[in-house]
């Protein structure tokens, strides 16, 4: 971890330490309101729930502090992606996104974007340099990318994009800030669903758009307030709660992954390992460039769909289910939720369970496939 990093991992917990006075509650307190107190002219406080709340405040505090920029809360990730699409885009843009990203940012920009006159182009993520980014109005990508884990030079696009004239989106929600930071690596805005690692714990829903341009931050609010898509006091809450604790989560689950793969890799069951901690992985290099740490998801195949269902279920310390970045370890067939992958496809999310203890529940688990 950066020095940098360390400082803001060690002071992410403190933020709210020069704002209290004597008897005030550390833990920042639930603020359950629609509307204030308000009289005459209320410019600069709160004056009504879909404007502000101080529980959002206090999130995107936390959120920016990580992210060394300012962050404007919503509802789940789709909605802060979202955002950013319908606050900075016109008819007649151009995009371009990652065509094996999250496949709701493609539907996303593919059905509704496309009826009011956007046009969505992709291209693989880890091919996104070649064909260059003239005439795009925004370029979206998201590496690692969810599930296949290939990785793009965020750099070099976000040096391409800038040439072109075009702004850079990164979809950073597999890394978090403590695994790689795009906006230091020059893309324009990052967004993020904090309902993975940052909330940690699999009982929210939550995202984020973080950008160092003013005017970005300022579109996007505007957004908000005026479309109303803003997340709950208590959704914030509980995220700031969680962002209390990523750093140590992070840091268990990424270094659990580095410990694990390699064994996966060797398991005779296992085929098309994919994590870009692994050397001879064909993101390896990139990756230890540009990323701090190598991630908690590790992707493979397992020939067929009843031998990555009898994996799953068969493992005492997984659950299956869709999402990632919990505490819990969770493994899922991802093409039943429509990605282009193979019937025997995993994706794997790493949680906080003792490493040895996991892998041997994973491995007999696997033994058991050819048993």
């Amino acid at each position: 971890m950066s020095e940098t990093m360390k400082a803001r991992a060690a002071s992410l917990a403190h933020l709210r330490r020069s704002k209290l006075g004597v008897g005030d509650p550390i833990p920042v307190p639930l603020t359950m309101a629609s509307i204030y107190h308000a009289p005459g002219d209320a410019t600069g406080f709160n004056q009504y729930g879909r404007f502000s709340n101080a529980n959002w405040s206090a999130t995107e505090e936390m959120l920016g502090h990580l992210e060394g920029a300012p962050c404007v809360a919503f509802p789940s990730g789709m909605g802060a992606i979202s955002a950013a699409f319908f606050a900075l885009l016109k008819t007649g843009d151009r995009i371009l996104v990652a065509s094996d990203g999250y496949h709701t940012t493609r539907i996303l920009a593919d059905r509704f974007l496309g009826a009011f006159g956007v046009k969505t182009d992709v291209r693989p993520t880890a091919s996104f340099l070649d064909g260059g980014f003239q005439g795009y109005r925004l370029v979206f990508i998201e590496s690692p990318s969810n599930p296949t884990l290939d990785i793009c030079n965020i750099a070099a696009v976000a040096d391409a994009v800038h040439k072109a004239g075009g702004l850079l989106i990164v979809d950073n929600t597999t890394m978090t800030p403590f695994g790689q930071r795009p906006l230091d690596l020059g893309a324009d805005i990052v967004v993020a669903a904090d309902t993975k690692a940052p909330n940690g714990h699999s009982d929210v829903l939550f995202g984020h758009v973080a950008s160092r341009d003013p005017d970005i931050v300022a579109a996007v609010t505007e957004w908000r307030q005026n479309a109303g898509g803003i997340p709950g006091p208590f959704e914030a809450w509980l995220v700031h709660r969680g962002l209390e604790t990523l750093e140590l989560r992070f840091d268990r689950m990424c270094s659990t992954a580095e410990i694990i793969a390699p064994r996966l890799n060797a398991h005779p069951a296992v085929s098309g390992l994919r994590f870009p901690g692994l050397e001879g992985d064909p993101s390896h290099n990139l990756a230890r460039v540009q990323m701090d740490r190598f991630g908690f998801l590790i992707s493979f195949d397992l020939g067929s769909e009843e031998r990555a269902e009898a994996f799953i279920n068969g493992c005492e310390l997984m659950h299956a289910a869709t999402s990632f970045g919990g505490v819990h370890t969770v493994a899922e067939r991802r093409l039943r939720r429509g990605d282009a992958v193979t019937p025997g496809f995993v994706r794997l999310s790493v949680g906080c369970e003792p490493a040895e203890e996991l892998w041997t529940a994973m491995k007999a688990s696997l033994d058991r496939l050819d048993g």
